[in-house]
């Protein structure tokens, strides 16, 4: 087992995927460049993990891979420091290494600087030698640890590249599953509305319909969401149509499209929000529905009365909004893995979006608002969303 300095370090390696990987033409590129700068015969850009140097771009020699114990530059990684030594069979300490005595290598000049993360994690070394002693200039020592800073900055936009390559990946899979979710169900529903619309008014049945013509008025407005949550998130938040908003207004039509799951619940529905936020009503419509229906699963699923309660009060930062319920609450360990994307629980079964808490935090931070879970003075769990105050709010 490696140290834990070890571990900081292959996890840092690993997230530059360079290892064993074909070389990167810009890397060899400084490399090449190191060579001219310094006038060296060989470059290497080395990456050390707790048990081999693994050589990721070479001018000079073919890259290879060795034992740590047998690099010259593990001492670099542990020194943090660049290191340069005019003639190592001369250097007590190195005259008998493999890549000096001819086991490996015989070394003469050696030169190298590290590679540190913006963390601070020195995860390798970009390093020069020859087979004969040399000097190395101040200037081009200068440049050296130049070459190296430049190669910290290419294995951090390959880096951040993955990231958004993997970020993309998974709001695509995100944007299927919201399709697969809704599109289906609703184009059902509206079939099964436009049906019994003809029935009931061939019957003339006014109440029945009245609450097809609400069942249409929702299924209209869910597949308004549908389109412009998609959108969402293919533009991003910086598209949005923001402007004031009612929370009383936004809150009561999320309501309505949850009737049903509510009265079936039993569950009791309080509403203090008379504020006004800066924001996409359509994306808060798909929020508040979102965070109301997940507040009745958990009220519903453990108590016989249960509550939610929504209340908005105004603060210097904007306007806390918070959505208590009195179900069996959400363990302190647990509160930031809800956000996380696709996470949708066990219950698949709760009437509305179902698209988890995932598209919770995209919308609020997409309004440069925040969103967070502690535990609700009802038992249960409270969500408390921070949004922008209207501009209207004096």
């Amino acid at each position: 087992m490696g140290t834990a300095q070890d571990f900081i370090r292959r996890e840092a390696i690993s997230t530059y995927r360079v290892v064993g990987e074909p070389a990167d033409a810009d890397l060899q590129g400084l490399v090449r460049l190191a060579t001219l700068l310094c006038d060296v015969p060989v470059a290497v850009i080395n990456i050390i993990d707790e048990h081999s140097q693994h050589q990721i771009a070479a001018v000079g020699i073919d890259r290879a891979t060795c034992a740590r114990e047998d690099s010259l530059c593990s001492i670099v990684i542990e020194q943090k420091k660049p290191l340069v030594i005019a003639d190592a069979s001369a250097d007590e300490a190195l005259a008998r290494h493999p890549f000096v005595d001819g086991t490996l290598a015989r070394v003469r000049f050696y030169a190298s600087s590290p590679l540190i993360t913006p963390e601070g994690v020195a995860i390798g070394t970009l390093c020069l030698f020859d087979s004969r002693p040399r000097e190395l200039s101040l200037d081009r020592r200068e440049a050296l640890d130049l070459l190296a800073g430049q190669v910290m900055d290419v294995l951090e936009l390959r880096r951040i590249t993955y990231e958004l390559f993997a970020a993309n990946d998974r709001l695509e899979r995100f944007a299927a599953q919201v399709t697969h979710d809704l599109s289906n169900p609703l184009s059902a529903v509206t079939g099964f509305i436009e049906l019994a619309a003809d029935a009931a008014e061939a019957t003339d049945a006014p109440d029945v319909m009245h609450a097809l013509r609400r069942a249409d008025a929702a299924s209209v407005r869910m597949a308004r969401m549908l389109a412009d949550l998609l959108n969402y998130v293919r533009v991003g938040p910086a598209d949005r149509e923001v402007k004031d908003i009612k929370l009383a207004y936004v809150i009561q039509e999320a309501l309505d499209d949850l009737a049903t799951v509510i009265t079936e619940s039993h569950v009791s529905v309080m509403v203090e929000a008379n504020e006004s936020i800066v924001a996409d009503e359509m994306a808060c419509g798909v929020l508040f529905q979102n965070l109301i229906a997940n507040a009745i699963k958990f009220a519903r699923a453990t108590r016989e009365d249960p509550l939610v309660e929504i209340r908005a009060v105004p603060i210097t930062a904007g306007v806390r909004i918070t959505i208590d319920d009195n179900g069996p609450g959400i363990a302190p360990d647990q509160r930031e893995r809800v956000f996380g994307l696709m996470e949708r629980g066990d219950n698949h079964d709760l009437p509305g979006l179902g698209l988890g808490l995932s598209t919770c935090r995209r919308i609020v931070e997409g309004h440069g608002g925040s969103i967070g879970i502690t535990e609700s003075p009802l038992g249960g769990a409270r969500f408390s969303i921070l949004f922008p105050r209207s501009t209207s709010a004096a």
